[in-house]
């Protein structure tokens, strides 16, 4: 089935609101940032479907105007059900000038037999803000299945004015790699990815400093942190758990709109 979200944030004496939304079965967008006294937009992204299933199709497109901030939520953990051929999801992401968006969804969780393709294009404009994370567990991990999906793959390509500036593709397949092997998962069954990136021109080196001060040696886990070409920075975190590398990936949501996106 094919499915579409498209939604339109623009602003209006200073606040962002959502003026637009074209959502088709099973998607739903709810505004839950009533209780927020900053000015941004806060949406919840939710679905009447438990998951993705054999030959779904995702399409996701965010049109944010000038000097708007969107931050977005997920209501549950994204399951892939079990495949014959695959699911796909496609998300689009216009940013003008001065815009801020921020979305930390919740884990992924693929079943067994089960084949995702994922594919985030980001348009940026000058003096832009832009967060991203994605987290992919090993599957039903508490019912003895790891590592039984098919194929996994999630591509992320930042632009800034049409020149291609970030690119990150993850890709997992376990029949065909040593996920437990050296240079991969190394024994852990979580894998997440954090990217920040504006377009402002301000520096984050003190950020990527403090981030691995406070999770760079924390037990259970492997952190790391990488600058990026322009002014951004790269996360990967390998744990365990799904639970942990969420939260952090929302500390460090916090710690960036607190202190960046919202300035």
């Amino acid at each position: 089935m094919v499915s579409s979200l498209e939604i339109k944030i623009e602003q209006r004496q200073g606040k962002s609101y959502l003026k637009d939304a074209y959502v088709t079965p099973p998607f739903r967008i709810v505004p839950v940032g009533q209780y927020k006294k900053d000015k941004a937009a806060y949406l919840m992204i939710m679905s009447s479907s438990p998951g993705l299933l054999d030959n779904d199709e995702h399409c996701i497109e965010i049109h944010l105007a000038e000097n708007t901030k969107l931050q977005l939520q997920t209501q549950a953990y994204q399951r892939l059900f079990h495949m014959k051929n695959k699911s796909t999801q496609t998300t689009v992401i216009h940013m003008e000038k001065g815009s801020v968006f921020a979305y930390v969804p919740h884990p992924v969780v693929p079943q067994r037999a089960s084949t995702f393709i994922s594919k985030n294009t980001v348009q940026l404009k000058e003096d832009c803000h832009f967060l991203l994370s994605d987290i992919i567990t090993c599957g039903r991990k508490l019912s003895g299945e790891e590592f039984e999906y098919h194929h996994f793959q999630n591509l992320t390509a930042l632009y800034k004015e049409g020149k291609l500036i970030v690119k990150d593709n993850v890709l997992l397949q376990p029949e065909r790699m040593p996920l437990q092997g050296l240079g991969i998962l190394e024994g852990y069954t979580h894998q997440g990815t954090l990217i920040y990136y504006n377009t402002a021109k301000i520096a984050v080196q003190d950020y990527i400093d403090f981030f691995y001060e406070q999770y760079g040696e924390m037990e259970a886990i492997a952190f790391g942190i990488s600058a990026v070409e322009g002014d951004g920075f790269m996360v990967r975190v390998l744990g365990q758990g799904a639970e942990k590398l969420f939260s952090i990936f929302q500390s460090i949501q916090q710690k960036l709109w607190d202190e960046l996106m919202l300035a």
